[in-house]
């Protein structure tokens, strides 16, 4: 009869929750970006006055989400890097982790208050314009996403190769 240490259980566990993380993080991304807000605006409602409020709302969920998810990647990470899991040559995946942590950070604190509050109507009676400092946002909000995603995808690539070994 062979035993399974106990470091290989907890690192196949590691590697899973690792795995699901990353997958359920990169499909609610998608899911927000090309399904929901591309929705929202079709029917109008980022015309709508009070779309400001309900943009912070939803976003205020999914940035938590973000948060838990960059979080629990990054512990998954540390721990299979100290299980020796990714190889020495892949030295890059702690500090594309604490990156990918970065991001919904910069979404949590900085970008989506400041979006929310530059949309918010201060006069009832004001038609609704996009100001051109919300342009310049929505910019940076893509950028960041192309970065969560390239780094999302380098690490799966990572996670992959060396689940091959």
């Amino acid at each position: 009869m062979t035993v399974i240490p106990n470091t290989e259980v907890q690192t196949s566990k590691w590697r899973a929750i690792v795995l699901f993380t990353l997958a359920f993080w990169v499909s609610g991304s998608l899911l927000l970006d090309l399904v929901i807000m591309p929705t929202l605006y079709a029917t109008g409602m980022m015309a709508a006055p009070d779309f400001a409020t309900a943009g912070y709302s939803v976003f205020w969920i999914f940035n938590r989400i973000e948060l838990l998810c960059a979080a629990l990647a990054l512990t998954g990470i540390l721990v299979l890097r100290n299980t020796e899991f990714f190889s020495a040559s892949s030295r890059w995946v702690v500090p594309l982790s604490i990156a990918l942590l970065v991001v919904p950070l910069v979404y949590t604190y900085a970008l989506t208050p400041e979006m929310s509050s530059l949309g918010l109507p201060l006069n009832a009676f004001d038609t609704v314009e996009v100001p051109t400092a919300m342009n310049q946002m929505h910019m940076g909000y893509w950028l960041l996403e192309l970065l969560k995603f390239g780094a999302i995808g380098a690490l799966l690539g990572t996670y992959y190769g060396n689940q091959a070994k």
